[in-house]
């Protein structure tokens, strides 16, 4: 069993994949060629908003944001203990200081009414995290940093499809970043990401940086970076899709069928009021969390972790001054989640088997 079956998704869409990816060898504009383009016009639509620019990765497109925004050297940024490292990563390469902020024990999304405590004159930005598939509430957050003059980018690594209020995640904040790693709800067979933007300005800013500062051909008014997104990627996304909304109709579907056979025996995810989930993972809670997935995969179930330590443990961060402790329920997630296998080729029988192994499990 497959924990994300990618090959069954290859097989389904093998022929316009191929096709696509032909294309691109044939015209050989292998570096910005037209598919970038068709897929930025694509996704902007998608989202609802005026700019999608692609990136060569979801961490590039963070750093990407924060330079747009002019955050550098002596700043403070907002964010949270309890994710994938590319997010206070990003503030640290550009000089500034990631603050971290304790997450909601029921979404693992950032505690909306701890923001405003973390506030220093130094801080510039906050960039919460929309988390294993659902957003945090970006009404209160926008709120929040209106009041203090402040932008937020949506890291949507995790939540390209979910919505809020009818709004679609990467596009509820100034800018959106997303990434199209592989195992993501939508993603390529290399390193991509995207921003999301109505400003014009800064999708100005945000395509110069990406292009190593500059839109003009030996043209540099901005130190920048090469971020661009391979036109190969764009080529398996493109074809990828028209099938999109299925398969999140599909991971809705296998997710509130994992929690309604295992709502009694395991903490699920919560889903918030006002939101949809797209299950980039299916994570649960256990106590005895290790153990239970060493036993799973003695069953030849596979499971993952995310995360098994929060940013303020990792070495890298100890500078920052924090100490096991200042952020309880990071701490407390990060010792019992676990994520079990799902994408929208799951079938009955194989989530059962899961469901079946894990009762066993939990029962032994």
């Amino acid at each position: 069993m497959d924990f994300i079956d990618l090959k069954e998704q290859y097989r389904r869409y093998k022929s316009a994949i191929d096709e696509r990816i032909q294309r691109v060898l044939d015209h050989g504009h292998f570096i910005m060629g037209p598919e970038i383009a068709e897929l930025e016009r694509a996704l902007s639509t998608y989202i609802g908003v005026q700019h999608c620019i692609t990136a060569a990765s979801g961490t590039d497109s963070l750093e990407i944001a924060l330079r747009a925004l002019g955050i550098g050297p002596g700043d403070e940024v907002i964010t949270v203990p309890f994710t994938w490292i590319s997010t206070a990563e990003v503030i640290g390469l550009i000089g500034a200081r990631p603050v971290f902020v304790d997450i909601d024990p029921a979404t693992y999304n950032i505690n909306v009414d701890l923001i405003e405590a973390a506030f220093t004159r130094r801080t510039k930005a906050i960039l919460p995290v929309s988390l294993f598939g659902q957003m945090p509430d970006y009404d209160c957050i926008n709120a929040i940093a209106a009041r203090h003059d402040l932008p937020v980018i949506e890291d949507a690594a995790q939540s390209f499809g979910a919505t809020q209020r009818g709004r679609r995640s990467g596009g509820v904040t100034i800018i959106g970043s997303t990434s199209f790693f592989p195992a993501k709800p939508f993603g390529c067979y290399g390193d991509g990401g995207a921003l999301f933007t109505d400003d014009d300005d800064l999708a100005e800013k945000m395509k110069a940086i990406r292009t190593h500062g500059g839109l003009q051909r030996h043209y540099h008014p901005l130190l920048g970076m090469n971020g661009r997104f391979d036109t190969l990627q764009a080529a398996v996304l493109l074809a990828k899709f028209p099938h999109f909304e299925w398969e999140v109709r599909e991971r809705r579907r296998i997710g509130a069928r994992y929690s309604a056979a295992l709502g009694s025996w395991c903490g699920v995810p919560v889903i918030a009021p006002d939101n949809t989930h797209v299950y980039a993972q299916y994570t649960i809670r256990l106590s005895d969390r290790d153990r239970i997935a060493g036993q799973l995969q003695s069953l030849g179930i596979p499971s993952a972790v995310y995360y098994p330590k929060c940013l303020h443990e990792q070495p890298v961060f100890a500078s920052l001054g924090y100490q096991y402790g200042d952020f309880p329920e990071a701490e407390k997630a990060s010792r019992e989640v676990l994520s079990l296998p799902i994408h929208p080729f799951l079938t009955e029988a194989d989530q059962d088997t899961v469901v079946n192994a894990l009762k066993m499990t939990l029962q032994g």
